[in-house]
């Protein structure tokens, strides 16, 4: 039997930051997303409670923080936001 993959899916947020990288570091982003999507169950560095309540994990991933939260029913990983830890 045939598992679905989870896939990761962008806020507005999340796609527009990463619309103003590098074509090089905005392939390094697609590929951690990717990659965090494979391991839905990863342990985030902490998680915090978004306005509606909802716990939104955060992960560094090669100098990036992921936010995001995780649809189990639907399979996506939702990344809300996207932030550059190397360059502040």
């Amino acid at each position: 039997m045939l598992v679905a993959e989870y896939r990761p899916q962008f806020s507005d947020t999340a796609a527009e930051f990463i619309l103003t990288l590098s074509k090089r570091r905005q392939r390094k982003v697609l590929d951690r997303a990717h990659e965090l999507a494979r391991y839905p169950f990863v342990e985030s560095d902490y998680r915090l409670k978004d306005a509606d309540g909802r716990d939104i994990e955060h992960l560094l991933l090669d100098g990036f923080v992921f936010s995001y939260w995780v649809d189990h029913a639907a399979r996506v990983i939702l990344i809300t936001e996207i932030e550059d830890a190397d360059h502040e």
